[in-house]
């Protein structure tokens, strides 16, 4: 058996079942205590791996977190079946941040230009920086990654008619379906690998900052015809009703119908889990849901009773439902770990006319917390965090301190594969709390603002806040900017969750701990010239 491991997939392969084995017994031996070995233990490749990424879901718009206006009851099967974090956050309160550290277990702040990605955006992640998705296709997975991308392609910018490179296929992937951007920035096209799917050579798909003419329809123009009105910054080319942040023309055959999104990414999935279920997979299944515009497919509109965002709640769940029933139907469920969080807390209205604060209600899209999207108050980052693995992972709640930044040095431990650790600067192996053996995570935790500018900075139940606003704009012709504005506010979480009464005042010497350590954590750095990983 061996020497056929070694001579068809090499050492490498062989190594990485001498590291599962290895990782096995641990399995076996923290959950054993009852005299019982793991049924982990017994398995003879390590786990699939799904990892699901919500787009603006809170940590109150759940029902197994305390929802009440709306059910979700795939997202709460996964949490009764599996283990629920009440302190599970992405790194950052915007989308393009939080996916950055994710694939990289690198805080974005630390790379200039990772915010939010415009249209046009270059590829933010390359060659030779190595990446979760590297070091799972180094312990012998298949990759892939279905869903929102919205971290640039191609260099020094997307070539739409050509090949998009560097991509996903450069960092790891073997396969890729994605939204390149967002569904409210153009171009509303797929792109399958690392081109445009189905994009017809003779009518080329352009993309741009500015109109590319004066009669070009737009939200501005021919506002009348939108079936979603825009209310801030949303009125660029229109598409499918909808005007969007940007402009495009052509690739008409390639672009895609909103409605149709939720459905195209299970479909794909299902297609390529099915053609994986003999070889260990990981899966990115990234959601666009619950992203403005909030256009949902015709079976879930007016179902939620909160107007489109609530719909889109129930997309989203029905999309976790959809990849459980995968699992099932090819008998995987038991062999797969699947990981649910959302790249950053909720926001309400984002840009377009969806009465999404009209139909509010009672419901709380952060739940207890303050804040949302663009905050880095606990409501920006603290978002709905699930573990899930039939027969390995117990149910359960963990209040264990994780965070998305956490997931490759996580995953690769769990999957045996080998990262490099210069770069990994942030990512610490939660893979113990995450499977539920230790009650505890990391002991700190710093979340980031879409600039890099404002950053929490958690230690037990202690938070730093820490808000800075940009130098502010000369107030006459020539006058020079004035200083940023910093401030820095001190929370006991535990008791305040809601970030109510800041103690900065009271807990001098508490705040200037935390202060000191927050600045030692802003001062790391990257290697400037990161070495390739094995197999790059």
């Amino acid at each position: 058996m061996w020497h056929t491991l070694v001579s068809s997939s090499g050492l490498r392969l062989a190594t990485t079942l001498l590291r599962w084995l290895a990782f096995a017994v641990m399995l076996s031996g923290a959950s054993g205590a009852n005299g019982q070995s793991s049924a982990a233990a017994s398995r003879t490749r390590p786990p699939n791996i799904i990892l699901i990424m919500a787009d603006d879901l809170g940590f109150g718009d759940v029902s197994c977190n305390g929802a009440t206006a709306i059910r979700t009851p795939n997202i709460d099967r996964l949490a009764h079946e599996g283990l629920r974090f009440t302190s599970g956050y992405s790194s950052a309160s915007t989308c393009t941040p939080t996916r950055f550290s994710l694939l990289t277990g690198c805080y974005a702040f630390r790379v200039p230009g990772t915010g939010v990605a415009p249209p046009n955006g270059a590829a933010l992640i390359k060659p030779p920086r190595d990446t979760l998705a590297f070091a799972l296709r180094r312990a012998g997975y298949a990759t892939a990654v279905i869903g929102k991308w919205h971290l640039g392609l191609g260099d020094p910018r997307p070539d739409w008619n050509g090949r998009l490179q560097p991509g996903p296929l450069e960092i790891g992937f073997d396969h890729a379906l994605i939204l390149p951007t967002t569904n409210d920035r153009v171009p509303q096209v797929l792109v399958e690998d690392a081109r445009v799917r189905g994009l017809d050579p003779s009518d080329p798909l352009w993309v741009g900052d500015k109109s590319p003419s004066a009669d070009h329809v737009t939200g501005l123009n021919a506002r009348q015809t939108l079936k979603m009105d825009w209310k801030v910054g949303h009125h660029g080319t229109i598409h499918n009703g909808v005007s969007r942040i940007g402009f495009y023309t052509g690739g008409t055959a390639a672009r895609f119908r909103d409605e149709d999104l939720s459905d195209i990414w299970v479909e794909a999935s299902r297609n390529w889990i099915t053609a994986q279920r003999d070889r260990p997979f990981f899966l990115f299944f990234a959601s666009h849901a619950i992203h403005v515009p909030r256009l949902v497919p015709e079976r879930f509109q007016g179902q939620s009773g909160m107007g489109p965002r609530g719909d889109a709640i129930l997309e989203f769940d029905w999309s976790v439902g959809a990849l459980l029933q995968i699992l099932e139907e090819q008998g995987l469920s038991n062999h797969t770990l699947v990981i649910l969080c959302s790249d950053n807390g909720p926001v309400l209205d984002d840009g377009y006319a969806d009465d999404a604060v009209e139909k509010l209600g009672a419901h709380k899209p952060a739940g207890p917390f303050r804040g949302g999207k663009y905050s880095v108050y606990e409501g920006g980052t603290r978002t709905p965090f699930v573990a899930w693995w039939p027969g390995t992972v117990k149910p359960g709640v963990s209040e264990a301190l994780v965070s998305t930044v956490d997931l490759p040095r996580s995953l690769a431990t769990i999957a045996g594969g080998a990262l490099q650790q210069a770069e990994l600067l942030d990512s610490v192996d939660v893979s113990a709390a995450l499977l539920g053996h230790i009650p505890t995570g990391r002991q700190s935790l710093l979340t980031q603002d879409n600039a890099g500018r404002s950053f929490g900075w958690r230690e037990g139940a202690w938070k730093l806040v820490r808000t800075q606003s940009p130098p502010a704009a000369g107030q006459k012709p020539g006058q020079k900017p004035g200083p940023a504005s910093q401030v820095d506010q001190l929370f006991q979480i535990e008791q305040d969750p809601g970030e109510t009464r800041d103690l900065a005042g009271e807990q001098s010497a508490l705040l200037q701990k935390l202060q000191a350590a927050l600045a030692a954590e802003l001062a790391k750095t990257e290697s400037d010239a990161p070495k390739p990983g094995p197999g790059n």
